[in-house]
């Protein structure tokens, strides 16, 4: 064994084979971790249907050979010993090859979740593809801009004036184009939050219509008339948005008349056959009715009901159906609705000072 005390650039053959060894066993483990463990991992997560499983996955396949190859070259080097230069410039290849590594992951991983988003929000959102691809660019931007400001600072290079010359460009870029980047961050604010979505009715301010297309820049409704009305993304996160599409029920509260001249016992049994009117409604919830109070020309009465459904098409029927058969019921119990009247009183002067009125 006197070959192995033999001695090669600083270290014994036996210590070259050694380094060899480790240097083989790490790269073994590695790739045994990538091939075998991967697909243990992924028959698992198949069965689970577990997101973190199949994070775990996509993280173990991502390890790359020239990672793999960089560590290990490393881990052997550790039981050498090797002039500081080298050392050092093994140990900052090592930290690159980390560092890349680390990127590749970070962007896998950004992928993946844009991929499941768009899988949990549906095929047919284009307006969501759009904006999470677009957030998938940048935010996979800025990883890689980090990364290579760090691999840069590793290898000795001063980022610092860099860094600062691609901040004072940022904000000149920034200031310039602040009204773009002002809808741009409304759209991704709009999407994620989901305020409201293609097909939504709703109304802002004064503006109602149908969610027709969320951009980037703007978002379009069709109104109730026919014509477009489009709304810049920052101004609609502003405004009081009311949405009916995600109206559960729908809540009708109106109002009949009765003559004064109705009587008492008439009048008390309205509230009774109005119930049973809108009880009578397959998709109608009563909910009460009242003999509100005296108007100046009518008996008044506040009746108020749920729709089960947000439908108005099927709210206009329903109250439809209910004026129809209170109309009628009104009718067969002689009660008669009131309408706008007056009544003068005209007082004309007799002799001897007395006088007399009379009703008209």
């Amino acid at each position: 064994m006197v070959i192995l005390e033999r001695i090669f650039y600083h270290n014994t053959l036996g210590k070259w084979l050694i380094a060899l060894i480790v240097a083989a066993a790490v790269w073994l483990v590695l790739m045994i971790l990538r091939r075998v463990v991967y697909r243990k991992v992924l028959a698992a997560s198949r069965k689970t249907a577990s997101p973190l499983d199949s994070t775990v996955a996509l993280l173990i396949r991502k390890i790359k050979t020239w990672f793999s190859l960089a560590v290990a070259v490393y881990a052997g080097s550790l039981v050498l010993t090797l002039p500081r230069h080298l050392t050092v410039a093994l140990g900052k290849l090592a930290l690159l090859a980390l560092l890349l590594q680390g990127a590749v992951w970070g962007s896998e991983i950004i992928t993946f979740w844009v991929t499941q988003s768009r899988k949990k929000r549906g095929e047919g959102e284009a307006a969501d593809a759009a904006v999470l691809g677009l957030l998938n660019f940048a935010v996979r931007a800025v990883l890689w801009t980090g990364v290579l400001l760090l691999a840069l600072d590793n290898l000795g290079v001063h980022v610092t004036t860099l860094i600062t010359g691609i901040g004072i460009g940022g904000v000149a870029i920034a200031l310039a184009i602040q009204n773009i980047l002002g809808d741009l961050f409304a759209s991704l604010s709009i999407i994620l939050d989901k305020p409201f979505m293609i097909g939504d009715f709703i109304i802002v301010d004064d503006f109602l219509g149908t969610v027709e297309h969320i951009g980037l820049k703007t978002t379009r409704l069709r109104s109730l008339s026919g014509e477009q009305l489009v709304f810049a993304n920052s101004d609609l996160l502003k405004s009081r948005i009311r949405n009916y599409k995600r109206m559960a029920e729908r809540r009708i509260v109106f109002s009949i008349g009765v003559v004064y001249q109705t009587a008492p016992e008439k009048l008390a049994g309205i509230t009774g056959f109005i119930r049973d009117i809108i009880e009578g409604q397959p998709q109608a919830r009563f909910d009460r009715a009242h003999f509100k109070g005296f108007g100046s020309s009518s008996l008044d009465f506040e009746i108020v009901y749920w729709v089960t459904s947000p439908d108005y098409n099927l709210y206009m029927d329903i109250q439809q159906a209910i004026n129809l058969a209170l109309f009628r019921r009104l009718q067969s119990e002689g009660i008669e609705f009131a309408y706008p009247t007056q009544t003068l009183f005209l007082e004309r002067q007799e002799a001897g000072g007395r006088s007399a009125a009379r009703t008209g």
